[in-house]
């Protein structure tokens, strides 16, 4: 069965391009998400010599000793490495040991085929760590939006940390953990976040968008503007979920047989007085 492509990927690809000029002016959401990437693999005591950096943008994960091939859906980035998208298959399976992707994964078209190639490109017992925006994500610019062009649709879908968990689980990663940290940013108008979003090449990428008027840009400005704190700037508040999962090896740890406990509850709980 097709999946139904949601987001332009020429356009996807080309923004990704044009972000690239000034990309080190709008990267602080991908150095946040590399950073917790970062965490998440110092408490892993193994080592990993074969890695994909999936949507490598500006190249700054690094692993001392690993060799470490780039992909990403831009051509200027993925300029010297692989160009792909991330849902469509472009490596060998079993190929790495280690698969990171830090900002790309909220704006694939079939999320859950790109999970099970990540998964099938990994060895067993293979790690994978993700990152990208998830629900809540944009709250003061989705509200604005409602309140200057309601009913358009201007922003993408958004996924939870629940539902990120149980994407892991249905794609067949072993040990799934999904968890999210929240990054506020405060701005002075919405240009400011109109400029970021451009820069990190997270602005609207869905199939049949449509350009904002004048009149509807004046009152998105407005409403986002009213929105302001005391000291007269916009909050805003970026949502990032982090996912860790492991190809499957029969030496990892395993949930215990249903009907396998040596205790009953009952036991356990106090006699009532």
């Amino acid at each position: 069965m097709s999946v139904p492509e949601i987001f332009d990927r020429a356009a996807r690809r080309l923004r990704r391009d044009r972000a690239a000029r000034d990309w080190a002016a709008h990267d602080f959401v991908r150095a946040v998400m590399l950073d917790g990437i970062a965490e998440r693999l110092a408490g892993v005591k193994r080592e990993f010599r074969d890695v994909l950096d999936l949507g490598a943008a500006d190249r700054a994960f690094t692993l001392p000793g690993a060799t470490i091939t780039r992909a990403d859906a831009g051509a200027v980035f993925a300029a010297g490495a692989v160009q792909t998208d991330e849902d469509r298959p472009a490596f060998a399976d079993a190929s790495f040991d280690l698969v990171v992707s830090a900002g790309v994964l909220d704006s694939v078209n079939d999320l859950p085929g790109a999970l099970v190639l990540i998964r099938r490109a990994l060895r067993p017992d293979g790690l994978f760590l993700g990152a990208f925006l998830g629900a809540g994500s944009l709250a003061t610019l989705r509200a604005a939006l409602r309140d200057a062009d309601p009913g358009a649709a201007r922003l993408h879908p958004q996924i939870d940390v629940r539902s990120a968990g149980d994407l892991l689980m249905r794609t067949g990663f072993a040990l799934p953990v999904a968890d999210g940290e929240r990054l506020d940013v405060r701005y002075g108008d919405l240009f400011g976040l109109v400029r970021d979003l451009r820069g990190m090449a997270a602005s609207n990428l869905l199939v049949g968008r449509s350009p904002m008027t004048r009149g509807t840009l004046a009152r998105l400005a407005d409403a986002f503007a009213a929105r302001a704190d005391a000291d007269g700037r916009v909050p805003e508040r970026f949502e990032i979920v982090f996912v860790t999962g492991w190809s499957p090896h029969p030496d990892q740890p395993q949930p215990a047989r249903r009907g396998s406990a040596t205790a009953s509850l009952a036991a356990a709980l106090p006699t009532p007085r």
